[in-house]
């Protein structure tokens, strides 16, 4: 039997924060999108829209990013060292083709913060181990900071992002 414990804090025990590349997911997409309008919890997703999704990727500064093996690997160095430095917890990640989900306990920390700090971190990886070389980010504008309460939603997460996200990717780069 499961116990459930609440965090009887102002602080969450963990979050899952989810960040997507530039152009992989625009309003209007098939799987649906969300706004500002659009960003509570369990809310429904806008309804896609083709007209607005082919205008959407039609104002794209550049190509969607998609992540390749070696360019995957070095987004997760950057996501660990951060952690390592900062003193976060890291419970896991996963950093896929077109997004990166990390849970990760940071305190006090205001999640912002740790999300602003992987993307920024993963993309001076990538520009030091040369596999990103443009003056743009890889990364969409916003991402998600869920918040983590108890002890059940951070296992549910870390189910999420180690079990919910398809295949296993091949490493096709080795």
């Amino acid at each position: 039997m499961l116990i459930i414990v609440w965090n009887d804090t102002d602080i969450p025990l963990a979050y899952l924060v989810t960040f997507r590349c530039y152009g992989t997911w625009l309003h209007g997409d098939i799987r649906g999108s969300i706004d500002r309008f659009h960003n509570r919890y369990k809310s429904p997703y806008i309804e896609p829209n083709h007209r607005w999704h082919r205008h959407n990727a039609q104002v794209l500064e550049s190509h969607g990013v998609i992540l390749d093996a070696r360019q995957r690997k070095s987004v997760e160095r950057a996501i660990r060292e951060t952690c390592e430095v900062r003193r976060w917890h890291l419970h896991t990640l996963n950093v896929r083709t077109n997004h990166v989900h990390v849970v990760v306990s940071i305190g006090s920390v205001r999640p912002e913060r740790a999300l602003t700090a992987f993307k920024a971190n993963a993309t001076r990886q990538l520009r030091e181990e040369g596999y990103w070389r443009k003056d743009t980010t890889p990364w969409a504008e916003k991402g998600s900071k869920r918040c983590l309460w108890n002890e059940r939603s951070v296992v549910q997460a870390i189910e999420y992002v180690l079990y919910g996200q398809g295949d296993e990717l091949p490493d096709l780069e080795d």
